[in-house]
């Protein structure tokens, strides 16, 4: 007989543990933070009714450009209550804007203009924004299509581009004495460029168990003279288990594949997670205007692909939270089995400010791509300069030479 409607024909209790808890898992729920009043495409000021909108630098609100009244957007964190019940969270539940992308999803989204009705095309490869070139209405991409362009939120520049020249002026200035002479000949920290970088931030509830050897030393001595004298210890050993109940707050995931490659050897991607972290509690609902003088990354990694890089996350924040229970073992721990126990994770779509400086290094196999980045909120500035390796070497062999010489000094004067 065939299952009834609803009915998978699969007796949940006979299947073995992670399949069952796959099968018997709530699906996934979403929470709707598409902006129903900016479908249409048009985000008009709520005093004069213009269409010419802009972020104020260095702020939170939107200016329009007409009267300038100034608003707003709410947040996100405070709108749809994500911050609330993470020690309850169970299963997976997704925001509208972080759903799977569909592959057949269109990048070019037509609206109609409701100034003039005329039909206004948007590329969202390259842009988040158009103006209709017959009533000069300014129109943006605000529902969330499924290609990955439109996240649930955006939290805005706070840092100028000048500021952000500055920072990155001051990085390359501390470090031009082994910089590659091409790298200096050719900068230009005027070239940085704004951008939104695509991420998933997560909540999460979850439970771990670690287990391991612990070593407390009970004796050092040592043995032998001159060249083979050795320095031996004794320590008693003990097995050591952890476990603990944590919740996660905005945990940050690159959702973007090409930023979350960190091969060293093509690029310096790695820099952008030393930036971190960005105080996403103040991000604000979707909004394309938010994004004029600005450029975007589409998202192109769904939750499913990115849930075992939230769970090796997930075991490294456990491992911090027992650390502290450990230290009477003062020769360390060594864990040796771990287990990750996730009761449910909040997955929303946002957009992080990041201003970029790129300088491709010519070599083998394409050269490397340096980056520079500045965090967009905080102005934290890391990056990677191409040096001159025999500068470096010089330098290395100077220093060592000097320091040999100081130790012989204080050996022979003290004899």
């Amino acid at each position: 007989m065939p299952p009834m409607p609803g009915e998978t024909g699969i007796d949940p209790a006979t299947m073995p543990e992670p399949i069952r808890k796959e099968l018997e898992a709530p699906d996934p729920v979403a929470i709707d933070t598409a902006s129903k009043e900016l479908e249409d495409g048009v985000n008009r000021c709520p005093k004069c009714g213009s269409t010419e909108i802009r972020h104020k630098p260095g702020s939170d609100l939107l200016v329009c450009l007409y009267c300038r009244h100034q608003w707003q957007s709410e947040r996100v964190e405070e709108q749809f209550g994500l911050g609330d019940g993470l020690d309850r969270l169970e299963g997976t539940v997704v925001a509208s804007g972080a759903r799977d992308i569909a592959a057949d999803a269109a990048t070019i989204m037509t609206f109609k203009c409701s100034g003039c009705g005329a039909e206004v095309a948007v590329n969202t490869e390259n842009a988040m924004t158009a103006r209709c070139h017959w009533c000069r209405h300014v129109l943006g991409v605000n529902e969330q299509i499924a290609n990955g362009a439109v996240p649930d939120a955006v939290l805005p520049f706070h840092i100028k581009k000048d500021d952000a020249v500055a920072r990155i002026r001051q990085f390359v200035d501390k470090r031009r004495l082994f910089a590659l002479k091409a790298f200096k000949e050719q900068f230009t920290p005027e070239n940085v460029v704004g951008v939104y970088l695509p991420y998933m931030i997560v909540d999460g509830n979850a439970s771990a168990d670690v287990g391991g050897r612990g070593e407390i030393e009970t004796r050092r001595y040592t043995q032998g003279s001159g060249d083979n004298k050795k320095t031996y210890y004794d320590a008693d050993v003990y097995r050591v288990e952890r476990h603990v109940d944590f919740t996660v707050d905005d945990l940050p995931l690159e959702s973007s594949s090409e930023r979350g490659n960190l091969d060293t050897r093509a690029n310096t991607n790695n820099i952008i997670n030393t930036i971190l972290p960005f105080d996403t509690k103040n991000a604000v609902k979707w909004n394309a205007s938010y994004l004029s003088g600005f450029t975007s990354e589409k998202r192109d990694r769904d939750v499913e692909s990115l849930r075992p890089r939230m769970e090796d996350q997930l075991l490294s924040i456990a491992r911090a939270q027992v650390e502290a229970s450990v230290k009477r073992y003062d020769r360390g721990v060594r864990w040796e089995q771990e287990s990750l126990d996730v009761h449910g994770t909040r997955w929303v779509s946002m957009y992080l400010p990041v201003w970029l400086y790129s300088y491709h290094q010519p070599g083998s196999n394409g050269g490397l791509l340096h980056y520079i980045a500045v965090n967009g909120r905080t102005g934290e500035t890391m990056g990677s300069v191409p040096v001159q390796q025999w500068k470096l070497l010089v330098t290395a062999i100077t220093v060592g030479t000097f320091l040999e010489g100081i130790a012989l000094w204080i050996l022979a004067h003290s004899s």
